[in-house]
């Protein structure tokens, strides 16, 4: 998929009928939800979720108790992100931005949150640095990627080497299990938490 805002705008009406963005199936949700639990810092924590899209994970960390601030560069995504928090009744700030660089505070954020972005950026080590820049002292990435079926994506391998040549160390995760994804899946899919 492409580094472009108006590629992803048009993906945004349908984006949520995937069972692991829209997280509608109460089993999904309650997996990803138990996942994050054990990946982040205990709520209430200050946490930054770039490349947020529809700002489902957002709104369930919100739920969740964290201070929550979404970025995505997909102007569409973002105002059904700003819906989907106003329906859930919760204050969450969400701002258009680049993932890769979101122009947040420095040292302000206890985690920052990424989901299947990294994999699409064209400097992902830089990224990476600045994400880490992002983190108050003794806070943590949570980045969750895959190599697709289709071919794209990134290795864990590579995945942890990206994040050492930015400085961190990583801590991979498989996610093989149906529950997160709304189907079995043959393709790699995993979580990495990494440290400054």
């Amino acid at each position: 998929m492409s580094h472009h805002p108006a590629d992803w705008d048009a993906e945004a009406s349908t984006f949520d009928d995937e069972p692991d963005h829209g997280l509608t199936d109460p089993a999904t949700r309650e997996a990803w939800r138990s996942l994050l639990r054990a990946a982040l810092p205990a709520a209430p924590a200050r946490i930054a979720d770039l490349g947020c899209g529809t700002g489902t994970l957002t709104v369930l960390l919100a739920e969740e108790g964290h201070r929550v601030h979404g970025v995505d560069f997909a102007p569409a995504m973002v105002e059904r992100a700003r819906r989907k928090a106003q329906d859930a009744g919760l204050d969450v700030d969400l701002t258009v931005a680049d993932a890769a660089a979101p122009g947040l505070e420095p040292a302000a954020y206890d985690a920052v949150l990424c989901r299947h972005v990294l994999w699409a950026l064209p400097d992902p080590v830089a990224a990476l640095r600045g994400w880490f820049d992002l983190l108050a002292p003794g806070g943590r990435l949570v980045l969750v990627e895959g190599r697709w079926g289709t071919g794209a994506g990134i290795g864990p391998g590579e995945c942890r080497r990206l994040v050492e040549l930015a400085g961190g160390t990583a801590e991979v995760r498989p996610l093989p299990d149906p529950v997160y994804w709304g189907r079995p899946i043959d393709d790699e899919r995993y979580l990495v938490v990494g440290r400054a």
